[in-house]
């Protein structure tokens, strides 16, 4: 799944707060709790479920870290950077602890599992570590806290899909909201620690999914998104771990759910409520689904396909399941079913023995796409995956650097010319907020996923406006409301 969060904004934003601020002396009625997020949507979301299983307890919710007689980070382990991020922060939050030492600080996630022995015995930075599908235990380990122990839940769950909770919104704009649909991964790619973290793939109820959904319409959303790691995956037939469509029994076929019956059911719930989906997998992605999006215009004809690397060895060295050709044939079926549909995706440089040649196939990939927009970014060697495990890291810092700025050049350049095709053209845009540089601009984003900002004038969150585009940035189409 795509990274989705400016972590160096977060940081900025998190360091003006006053952390050393004593802890009130003020009776409270309940004990109030904190949570920070990093890293992937996925992660946000589950935030948002935590927060829901605390709250049925007794527990509050508070935006200030100083009130909080508990702090949760939930964490990403995808890339060495994310977890320096968040060892950095937790060193942070337990200095603020010294001028409260009842505070309990617990990590979630990810990172809670893969370095559970480090945080909580060696480095001591935290009291509670808690892994993805374990939220339902946190009340319990609080509990043990109290008593004055350590706590710790990491077992991975082959049937947890949190489905019959209504998770909390937290901190969001009430415009748009996530839902998740599935849990885990069964991909293996070589380089990625999430099945190791997440365990194995799980499909969600579709009843429970399109109840969520309903909710989320009639408290007002108007956008959603959902979510999991390989969204084109998912298949209901009952519950418990995916199966293959061909080992299902056949009143296991009669009664099942692939993504596109999921996409199309929710698309019907309510017209004026946006789509959203990510992450989809190459391998996976059914002329099914290309149809039911364009079916439909509440689906927002926007696709973020990751291809990591333009080069089939080094995707086959990946684990990825696909060649060159197949992702190819992937974009050509967008394309074709749904012409104005935005593409954009997440690549890799430097992955082990990748040979210039395999890298010039990665631009010239870009080059063939051209994409709305991309993450990139330098392979960073994650511990206990299978490429750790088979293959030698033998791409040099420098050389890595180098093809991840020819990457990003190629993008940017790739970037502007699509916004630039946007100008004299009119998109119906999903006001999501004021804009950062000026409090007299909204911006939100078109069908695109591009962000359109425009004059304030009347309008707020939640309106859906026709804007006309008259300028554009590399990252940013400009308007007027028509």
């Amino acid at each position: 799944m795509k990274l989705d969060i400016k972590e160096k904004e977060i940081i900025e934003e998190r360091q003006g707060e006053t952390l050393d601020r004593p802890a009130t002396n003020q009776k409270k009625t309940a004990r109030k709790f904190y949570i920070e997020s990093y890293g992937c949507q996925m992660n946000f979301s589950d935030s948002e479920i935590v927060a829901s299983i605390l709250e049925s307890e007794g527990y509050q919710t508070t935006k200030l870290m100083h009130e909080a007689d508990m702090v949760f980070v939930n964490t990403c382990s995808i890339r060495e950077k994310a977890e320096q991020t968040v060892r950095k922060r937790l060193s942070v939050i337990n200095k603020s602890k010294k001028a409260n030492p009842g505070m309990i600080v617990g990590v979630l996630g990810c990172m809670a599992e893969r370095m559970k022995a480090k945080l909580l015995e060696e480095e001591k930075l935290v009291d509670i570590v808690v892994g993805p599908d374990a939220y339902r235990d946190l009340p319990n380990l609080v509990g043990e806290v109290d008593g004055g122990r350590k706590a710790v839940n990491v077992i991975l769950s082959k049937e947890e899909t949190y489905g019959d909770i209504s998770p909390v919104r937290l901190g969001g704009n009430g415009v748009t909201a996530f839902v998740s649909i599935t849990r885990g991964c069964d991909n293996m790619c070589t380089f990625c620690v999430v099945p190791f973290t997440r365990g194995r793939e799980r499909s969600r109820n579709p009843e429970s999914i399109i109840n969520e959904v309903s909710d989320l319409a009639k408290k007002g959303y108007k956008e959603i998104t959902l979510l999991g790691q390989n969204v084109d995956s998912y298949l209901w037939h009952g519950g418990g771990l995916k199966k293959e469509f061909d080992l299902l029994s056949d009143a296991e076929k009669e009664a099942s759910c692939n993504f596109a019956q999921l996409m199309e059911k929710v698309a019907l719930v309510d017209s004026k409520v946006r789509i959203r989906f990510s992450t989809s997998h190459p391998k996976d992605m059914s002329d099914e689904v290309l149809h039911v999006m364009a079916k439909y215009d509440n689906i927002c004809k926007y696709i973020h396909l990751p291809f990591q690397s333009g080069n089939s060895r080094i995707l086959e060295m990946m684990n990825r399941g696909y060649t060159r050709e197949w992702y190819i044939n992937r974009i050509d079926a967008i394309k074709r079913i749904m012409p104005d549909c935005a593409i954009s995706a997440d690549i890799i440089s430097g992955f082990c023995t990748e040979t210039e040649e395999e890298h010039r196939e990665t631009l010239s990939l870009m080059e063939y796409v051209q994409y709305h927009f991309s993450y990139m970014f330098k392979y960073s060697e994650r511990p206990n995956t299978l490429a750790q495990r088979k293959f030698e890291d033998d791409i040099p810092e420098e050389t890595k650097q180098r093809r991840l700025a020819e990457i990003i050049e190629l993008q940017q350049v790739h970037s502007h010319n699509q916004l630039k095709k946007d100008i004299g053209k009119t998109y119906e845009v999903l006001v999501e907020g004021v804009s950062k540089k000026s409090d007299d601009e909204l911006y939100g984003r078109n069908t695109h996923n591009s962000v359109v900002v425009f004059p304030r004038k009347n309008y707020k969150a939640g309106d859906y406006v026709n804007v006309f585009i008259n300028e554009c940035t590399s990252a940013t189409l400009k308007g007027e409301a028509i």
